[in-house]
């Protein structure tokens, strides 16, 4: 006899549909205060609010940005001081082998080109891009997220998350659809 397993879906997380912005992020508010930190919101544009209601404070990309804009600057210093003095030093119009001022615009444009490319591939590293699937799209009316819709996800990773219980208070906020996300 052949003993079928029944498909065990994975949850993601609860999501919650509001047709406004300012319902969205009165909800965001509120479950972040109720102790959930795995949470995200979605809509179709911007909410300046929405990013401080569920607790998204800094982000450590300008410190990658430095760290690169830094690593540029002395990578092209060096660079040209290992060219000009170490290894082929050739004695132009007098001057000393280690004339920094001669140094400086390539030294300028190496910080600039190596901050520009960590500023480009940090952001798209920790926006976690390209990313052509993410769980929230098995969502039944996700696809209104780009038009009218604004969604609010409590993860199921959140170490608070307990299913009823995150069901019951989602609930409380009043939202027009409450929906399992599963992965």
């Amino acid at each position: 006899m052949v003993v079928m397993k029944q498909p065990v879906s994975r949850l993601y997380g609860v999501m919650a549909e509001f047709d406004n912005p300012s319902d969205l992020v009165a909800a965001a508010r509120r479950t972040y205060e109720a102790g959930y930190r795995r949470i995200n919101g979605y809509s179709p544009y911007p909410i300046e609010e929405l990013s401080e209601a569920i607790g998204f404070t800094h982000t450590s990309l300008p410190l990658l940005v430095f760290i690169g804009g830094v690593v540029g600057g002395l990578g092209g210093f060096f660079m040209q001081y290992w060219m000009e003095v170490l290894n082929y030093p050739l004695n132009v119009g007098g001057k000393p082998f280690n004339s920094w001022p001669a140094f400086i615009p390539i030294t300028f444009e190496c910080t600039i080109l190596v901050a520009a490319f960590v500023a480009v591939f940090g952001m798209l590293a920790l926006n976690k891009l390209p990313q052509p699937y993410h769980p929230v799209f098995n969502a039944p009316n996700f696809a209104l997220a780009t038009r009218d819709r604004f969604f609010l996800v409590v993860e199921a990773s959140d170490r608070k998350f307990k299913h009823e219980a995150v069901t019951e208070f989602m609930k409380e906020l009043q939202p027009k659809d409450l929906v399992d996300v599963e992965v």
